[in-house]
């Protein structure tokens, strides 16, 4: 029986390839998504195209009620999610002194809470099973910081923290819970950024090159895999060598 992966904030970037990947290696998958319907959608026949399996819920992470609405939407169509990866998150560039408390909040609302409500909501399927892999997105910045990112990196290396303690708390139940800490890559999350300073990131990282969300989404299968079943609590970095 086909197992089922969820994968939040998959319309696009990272999640979308992560999505496709899942999708082409037999998995049913959950398209989440926040307000880019057409793009899940897009997404979804891309997989069913192939010959998978996939359908889109629109649900914003930081809402606990939509985010259990989702899980049951799972549980009907599919009996359950197997696989987690919490990949929907917000960034933004702004000096420390200008982040006001709305804009403070509404980080950690999506990139902390989002984890803690999707992976809360669907354990119970996970515990009852002994089986389940939950994969974190956190970031490079969530390891080292990154100035004028202050928000961003402690809300990604709350998801590290985040990470690390609860697979110490889900091993003995067969779930392993990992992360993976991204570099620059080449996503609309990182569009902000001009050709002037891509070209200075890329010139900074000893494979010379920007990362794909193809490269993220292989790391990610891979700790979903059976090969990957005796890892757990680690944030594996897809960087280029841009954080050793």
């Amino acid at each position: 029986m086909a197992k089922t992966a969820l994968i939040t904030g998959a319309s696009r970037g990272i999640g979308r390839a992560a999505a496709v990947l899942f999708g082409a290696k037999g998995y049913n998958v959950i398209v989440n998504y926040a307000s880019s319907a057409k793009k899940a959608e897009e997404v979804c026949e891309i997989i069913n195209s192939a010959g998978g399996s996939a359908l889109p819920f629109c649900a914003d992470v930081s809402d606990r009620g939509a985010v259990n609405a989702m899980t049951a939407f799972a549980e009907e169509k599919f009996g359950g999610v197997d696989v987690l990866v919490n990949n929907a998150g917000i960034a933004e560039q702004i000096m420390f002194c200008d982040i006001t408390e709305e804009k403070w909040d509404r980080m950690f609302d999506v990139d902390v809470k989002g984890v803690y409500n999707c992976t809360q909501s669907v354990l119970p399927h996970m515990v009852h099973n002994k089986f389940g892999r939950i994969i974190n997105v956190s970031s490079m910045w969530g390891i080292t910081g990154a100035s004028c990112e202050v928000h961003y990196s402690a809300a990604k290396a709350a998801v590290i923290g985040f990470t690390k303690a609860l697979a110490k708390e889900l091993g003995p139940s067969g779930i392993t819970v990992n992360a993976v800490a991204p570099g620059v890559i080449a996503t609309e999350m990182n569009g902000m950024l001009d050709e002037e300073t891509m070209a200075v990131l890329k010139e900074e990282t000893p494979l010379e090159r920007i990362g794909t969300p193809e490269d993220v989404a292989e790391a990610v299968f891979f700790l979903a895999s059976d090969k990957a079943s005796f890892i757990t609590g680690e944030t594996v970095s897809v960087n280029g060598g841009f954080v050793i």
